[in-house]
């Protein structure tokens, strides 16, 4: 049986996702009083309301199989592994991380919201971005879509309003309120950037005498297309040949790296681009 060690990567990267997430809660949000949005917002309200009996772990786990065993009834088989794989993940680092932290890392809640809200981001950033969920909100707004046409990110937002705006009724103060909505939009943030990070390119203009070299390079080393542009030099008047590539903006180090390894004194022009689409990048859409 044949090995597939991209899927085995993308597992491990779901992990560390996990982990990262896993901490911004348990290190900075739960033992500093604090609701963030989805399950694990539902969690700590379970959490300090049962008077810390009920770890968030075990809510996070009981509330998504809930959940999936009737989304499955209502969307049918539409859950792949991934999204299994990080909901049992994401409920043993929980229970893990929270039994060994039990008091906040820093004690100001405002910074603990800021740098939770962050790696709580960050890490479910790196979940979607390998095709991964931890279920929750997610699948909620997937049934609601199934007969309201109402986009499934808008459903997520109002869902995280109600659950941050519900820890009033727990901890009965405001401010805990308004910093869950900071946590909310710190994280929503960080989702953001780092999903939009990985799919950000950027268009370079080589100018080279040893084009032919550095386009073969890039062709056939990086697997990424080369666009071969005549131009002429003003000043001097001398027929040139420009190379045109476009490729994600975490490839453009390896760029640079082959023309300095052929061509120290190439002239390169590189600029950031709203969007990329067709082979190799995102898909037309119409």
């Amino acid at each position: 049986m044949k090995i597939n060690y991209s899927e085995i990567k993308s597992f491990v990267i779901i992990a560390l996702g996990l982990a990262i997430y896993s901490f911004g809660w348990t290190a900075f949000l739960i033992p500093s009083g604090l609701i963030g949005g989805g399950v694990s917002g539902i969690g700590t309200l379970i959490f300090y309301a049962t008077n810390k009996l009920i770890p968030v772990g075990y809510s996070f786990f009981i509330i998504n199989v809930f959940l999936i065993l009737i989304a499955l009834k209502i969307l049918g088989s539409k859950f792949g592994v991934k999204t299994i794989f990080a909901i049992i993940v994401g409920s043993i680092l929980l229970s893990t991380f929270q039994k060994y932290i039990t008091t906040p890392l820093v004690h100001e809640k405002f910074m603990a919201a800021i740098i939770g809200g962050i790696l709580s981001g960050v890490g479910v950033g790196i979940t979607i971005s390998q095709g991964g969920s931890s279920g929750g909100t997610d699948i909620i707004a997937m049934i609601i879509n199934k007969y309201k046409n109402i986009s499934p990110g808008r459903i997520i937002l109002y869902i995280d309003i109600f659950i941050i705006a519900s820890s009033y009724i727990v901890f009965e103060d405001i401010p805990t309120v308004v910093y869950g909505y900071v946590v909310m939009s710190v994280a929503s943030y960080s989702i953001d950037m780092i999903i939009s990070g990985s799919k950000q390119s950027a268009q370079m203009f080589i100018i080279s005498s040893e084009y032919e070299e550095i386009a073969n390079q890039i062709c056939y080393g990086l697997g990424r297309g080369v666009s071969v542009i005549d131009a002429t030099g003003w000043y001097s008047k001398d027929s040139r040949k420009i190379l045109m590539v476009i490729v994600r903006k975490f490839e453009t180090q390896s760029i640079f790296k082959i023309v300095k390894q052929v061509d120290s004194n190439a002239f390169i022009s590189m600029g950031s681009v709203m969007g990329v689409y067709g082979f190799g990048f995102e898909e037309i859409r119409a």
